[in-house]
């Protein structure tokens, strides 16, 4: 099956030049009142994290977001301070989500 990668990009054409993309951005997640905080454990990964407070380890990618982390690897520091955004959040995700279990 065919994965299209620019599905969620901006384009446009140019003379010349054909078909261009612009960058393609998640959304930011911006604090909220809801946010929890936890202190992290040694042995937490993002992706375990996600399925403990998301119920779903799909959602790590949410955590990574709202902590810049995951630059390579799942695995978390132990004793650092993560911010959970509420479940809430979890809509703004789900088209992306979806797209990329279907691709796979």
């Amino acid at each position: 099956m065919a994965f299209d990668r620019y599905k969620f990009s901006e384009q446009h054409v140019r003379e010349n030049k054909g078909r261009v993309y612009k960058t393609t951005r998640l959304p930011k997640i911006e604090k909220s009142f809801q946010d929890r905080y936890i202190f992290t454990r040694e042995g937490d990964r993002l992706d375990l994290l996600s399925n403990e407070f998301y119920n779903d380890p799909r959602y790590w990618f949410i955590l990574a977001l709202a902590n810049n982390l995951g630059k390579g690897t799942l695995a978390v520091k132990e004793g650092i301070q993560l911010r959970i955004p509420p479940n809430s959040i979890l809509t703004n995700f789900e088209e992306i989500l979806e797209f990329v279990e279907e691709n796979k």
